[in-house]
């Protein structure tokens, strides 16, 4: 009776009917507390459901009772990895090889990890172990192929990931993992192709849906220009991100001061400072200022999640903001509504990425918000005294710089553990 249930539960699970699975399980449970079966099961559901706190606790309950038993680990090690905790992950990982060492999964997944921190040697290495196990192993061969574009072999990676869609031609996460590399090659048609068929296959696929996203607007080229710039950067590691962060920012202020303190040089200079100025102004608003023309586009309208929206609702809001001030003050001749032009153009930078995802949750729409309040002040203040340059207005200033430090500084973060 209770191998019936547990048959039956896991061809819910393959079947995505996760709710239904885990009701059978809990019953079944009650019953039989110290069922390992039962336990990674239902870890798993819960797992699926993103019921994470649940399922580590499963899982660890179920390594109590058989120590030994390595495919426990590597449900473990998957439960880390969506809680962020990479070295907990290898760690797992590790343990469950050392139990089971001729599983190709786990060595493909820590592939996955090991892509995923941008050691790209390393991925491409436990890639090909997982491979010497297992020829056909679809994550394995789609991290091999992620690993040799991020080292620049472009024609091998191709070549493997074709190979993995002649052993399972109708995978979704292959034909969007596929889409992504087209995308970076720069062939953004072909990935609207993979992209597409990762849809039809899997709907609900947020990978798929996310690079659909990007590949209609890098239609756009000053769109494509960007990615490529996007793509570029973020496989760097943390200290090689900072370092071009911080050379172009002290690269701007070298030029300026140059440009100010020598004449013959200044009309020469200046007009560079100002189009790199431009350039990195740019980098933070264009993002959410495509998605908005995007929801213009009769397929685009229906790929960007709530969050997507909001941020360039707030972005063109802002930017509607900046326009009046400048109206005002061309209208009515007063200096103090540049207060206004200058608080709208300066917002576009922080409502553009606070949704963006932080290890410390809130933290960028906090630091945002906190903004919107400093610098509606500031207007107050200004139109109330009449000065242009006033404490709250410093603070606005100070803040606005500060900004794009922290917010580098949360992201870079996020994509490098």
């Amino acid at each position: 009776m209770t191998e019936n249930i547990i048959s039956r539960a896991s061809i819910l699970i393959q079947q995505r009917r996760y709710a239904e699975a885990e009701k059978l399980l809990k019953d079944l449970l009650s019953s039989n507390p110290d069922n390992v079966q039962i336990l990674t099961l239902l870890a798993e559901v819960n797992l699926q459901q993103d019921n994470l706190e649940n399922a580590e606790n499963l899982i660890n309950t179920a390594i109590g009772l058989d120590p030994e038993f390595g495919y426990l680990f590597y449900i473990k090690a998957r439960v880390d990895i969506q809680k962020d905790k990479y070295n907990e992950a290898e760690k797992n990982l590790k343990l469950a090889l050392e139990l089971d060492p001729a599983n190709g999964d786990y060595y493909a997944l820590w592939a996955s990890v090991k892509l995923t921190r941008k050691q790209y040697e390393g991925a491409l290495e436990h890639a090909n172990k997982a491979l010497e196990l297992d020829a056909e192993n679809i994550l394995g061969l789609n991290v091999r192929s992620s690993a040799l574009l991020k080292l620049d072999r472009k024609e091998d990676a191709f070549i493997t990931i074709e190979g993995a869609l002649r052993e399972d031609p109708n995978n979704a996460y292959t034909h969007a993992n596929y889409g992504w590399n087209l995308l970076e090659k720069g062939d953004s048609k072909k990935a609207l192709v993979h992209f597409g068929e990762a849809l039809k296959n899997d709907p609900s696929s947020g990978y798929a849906q996310a690079g659909m996203v990007e590949a209609l607007k890098a239609n756009n080229f000053v769109y494509k220009a960007f990615l490529k710039y996007t793509f570029w950067i973020s496989n760097l590691t943390a200290k090689y991100q900072w370092g071009v962060i911080l050379g172009f920012y002290f690269g701007v202020k070298f030029l300026r001061s140059i440009a100010d303190n020598n004449a013959t040089l200044r009309p020469f200079l200046l007009p560079v400072v100002i189009v790199l100025t431009i350039i990195a102004f740019s980098t933070w608003i264009i993002t959410p200022f495509s998605n908005l023309f995007l929801r213009f586009n009769k397929f685009g309208k229906h790929l960007l999640n709530s969050k997507q929206m909001l941020s360039s609702n707030f972005v063109a809001a802002s930017f509607v903001i900046f326009l009046l001030g400048g109206l005002g003050y061309l209208l009515a001749n007063d200096e103090k509504f540049l207060t206004i032009a200058v608080f709208g153009f300066a917002m576009m930078v922080p409502l553009s990425t606070m949704f963006s995802p932080t290890k410390y949750k809130h933290s960028l729409v906090i630091y945002a918000g906190l903004m919107a309040l400093i610098g509606l002040g500031a207007i107050f203040i200004t139109f109330q005294t009449g000065e242009m340059v006033n404490s709250i207005t410093t603070l606005f200033i100070f803040g606005f710089i500060a900004f794009q430090f922290v917010a580098n500084f949360l992201l870079i973060k996020q994509s490098n553990y």
